[in-house]
């Protein structure tokens, strides 16, 4: 093979390949969930959804931006209102706005969580924190969550962030403050049992009383129904009890009186 064809072969090959990447740069592919940002010489020109598109080779560009719901973890600190400092993780589920995609990109560029989302987070926490005390932070969490997530959603909705859900997974205090807490729920405690105590008491003590006012009443009922017809009732139905258990024999007795039983004759 000589020089010329080589030469010839080798120009083909390069034509060819210009052209193959002439043709690959002039389309490209959206995915679901996500958004194209095209950039034409660096400055945005349009945003498309999912599927192929064209463009112009060589003078545009393609950004691709989710538009799923996505996970920011932050820890911060802040001081509470009885000036205890609280460490926190928060946990922000968040979605860019579809139609504000070029906006976002435009402003904030790609990292975008680090410039807006996470200064937006801690100054939230901040400045719900300092209206809680500390224990309050704890027993009002669903309140302090509810609270920083809309004050989130009302500095992010401008930017073309929308917030999902906002998850405050943990508090870490100083270590005297741990221990002030579990003194004060140990007091709490014992009163609690203290209190349990006085009170079984106090019912024992009621039950007893009205058991002793009822016994006594019984009795005075008692004594209010006794009169000399009714002794002389219990007198003659003891003797007839006597009467039938008699066999008809006399006991043998060597002294003494011979019992006996009076039965009135019949008139």
């Amino acid at each position: 093979m000589d020089v010329q064809k080589i030469m010839r072969l080798v120009g083909f090959s390069v034509v060819a390949l210009l052209v193959l990447s002439f043709f690959m740069g002039t389309y490209f592919v959206i995915n679901a969930g996500e958004r194209g940002v095209v950039l034409r010489f660096g400055e945005v020109n349009r945003v498309v959804g999912p599927g192929l598109h064209f463009k112009t080779p060589f003078m545009e560009d393609i950004v691709k931006m989710s538009v799923r719901v996505q996970k920011n973890t932050t820890k911060t600190e802040a001081a509470s209102r009885d000036l205890q400092i609280v460490h926190t993780t928060m946990v922000l589920n968040y979605n860019l706005e579809p139609d504000k995609v070029g906006d976002v990109y435009k402003s904030l560029g790609l990292n975008f969580s680090e410039k807006i989302i996470d200064p937006v987070i801690q100054e939230s926490f901040k400045a719900a924190s300092a209206r809680y005390t500390a224990e309050e932070l704890i027993s009002k969490r669903e309140a302090l969550k509810t609270e920083v997530r809309n004050f989130l959603k009302d500095r992010l909705a401008p930017f073309g962030i929308y917030v999902v859900e906002l998850s405050i997974t943990d508090f870490e205090f100083s270590q005297e403050f741990n221990r002030a807490i579990e003194s004060k729920q140990t007091a709490e405690q014992l009163a609690l049992k203290a209190k349990r105590d006085l009170d079984r008491i106090r019912v024992e003590a009621q039950q007893k009383i009205a058991s002793a006012q009822a016994e006594a009443e019984s009795l005075r009922l008692q004594r209010q129904v006794i009169s000399p017809d009714l002794i002389k009732l219990r007198q003659i139905e003891t003797q007839m009890k006597a009467i039938e258990k008699w066999d008809g024999k006399l006991p043998n007795v060597t002294g003494g009186a011979v019992p006996f039983i009076q039965v009135d004759k019949e008139k």
